[in-house]
């Protein structure tokens, strides 16, 4: 697990630059709403940890990360914030609401087909290039900094007894369920996929890598596998669900009626699972982010 002080430590150094997002009760559970921060999605946690933690002078050349879009948002917002130069690699596919996000905040986007994206990734592409990198999900720091998520929960909810937490990279339940079980060994952490991107039940079913072709609205989740995440998923994750992509399309539409909450594919993962559990007020199901392309949501709720 990540260390607990290394987590408050990063939470501290975040904390003036995002925002402690509300929790609000839908169908019996409560609902964790990282699609409130300032770019979206539950990533600027992370990002601003792992950008202050760098030295100065390493900070001052810019930051670099490689992202379907979330991360791509959240590290082109740090360094907006931090006045420091950004480009981002990310998906020639992934939603143009993304890649504006980026424009948005003063970064750069590279696009390449996912095939060229995986092998920069796998080849340590940004190595060659002057900005400081930043991984997506597999930095302990940007790691540490969402455990910050973790910590409000259990502030919030004293007798918390499970929560749900959408899966891609794993950086995202490698921070909160870290966060949770060094405070609270007995909370049960519940890792949450589509059937159409299970990279991680997959995984540990094989025991290491594997290689599939996304077919999935939650495109936040379609981070590739890296061996790295393997020990940690084993060892804070106590179970997952597996969300088939029609009940996922279907969710989307329900949270906007019932929780006038607007959630992308990846982030209504957590709310789409609880019909296959009891769930209670002692449940929270995180709700990572909202960045949907808007032609899609307008198909789904038609």
């Amino acid at each position: 697990m990540i260390d607990l002080e290394r987590i408050r430590a990063a939470a501290e150094r975040a904390r003036p630059h995002v925002q402690r997002t509300p929790m609000v009760p839908v169908e019996g559970a409560l609902l964790k709403l990282e699609c409130l921060q300032p770019t979206g999605s539950f990533k600027v946690r992370g990002f601003f940890a792992a950008a202050l933690a760098l030295p100065d002078e390493r900070r001052k050349k810019g930051l670099i990360t490689v992202s379907a879009g979330n991360a791509a948002q959240a590290c082109a917002y740090a360094a907006h914030s931090l006045g420091v130069p950004c480009r981002v690699v990310m998906y020639e596919t992934a939603p143009a609401t993304k890649i504006d996000g980026v424009k948005r905040w003063g970064g750069e986007p590279m696009l390449m087909p996912r095939p060229a994206l995986l092998d920069w990734l796998a080849n340590e592409g940004w190595k060659s290039e002057p900005e400081a990198f930043i991984h997506p999900f597999a930095d302990q720091e940007v790691m540490a900094g969402h455990g910050g998520l973790g910590l409000e929960v259990l502030d919030d909810v004293p007798a918390l007894a499970r929560v749900l937490v959408p899966v891609g990279g794993g950086g995202l339940i490698g921070g909160v369920a870290s966060a949770i079980k060094g405070v609270r060994p007995d909370v049960e952490v519940i890792g949450v996929q589509s059937d159409g991107y299970a990279l991680w039940t997959r995984a540990l079913e094989a025991g290491g890598p594997v290689s599939i072709t996304p077919d999935t609205i939650a495109d936040g989740t379609t981070a590739p596998f890296d061996a790295r995440m393997l020990p940690l998923m084993k060892g804070v994750v106590d179970r997952w669900l597996t969300v088939p992509e029609p009940r996922l399309r279907a969710a989307i539409p329900e949270l906007a009626v019932a929780g006038k909450v607007v959630a992308e594919g990846a982030g209504a993962l957590a709310y789409a699972a609880l019909e296959q559990l009891e769930p209670g007020p002692d449940t929270v199901a995180v709700v990572s982010g909202g960045n949907i392309d808007p032609k899609l949501l307008a198909s789904l709720l038609s």
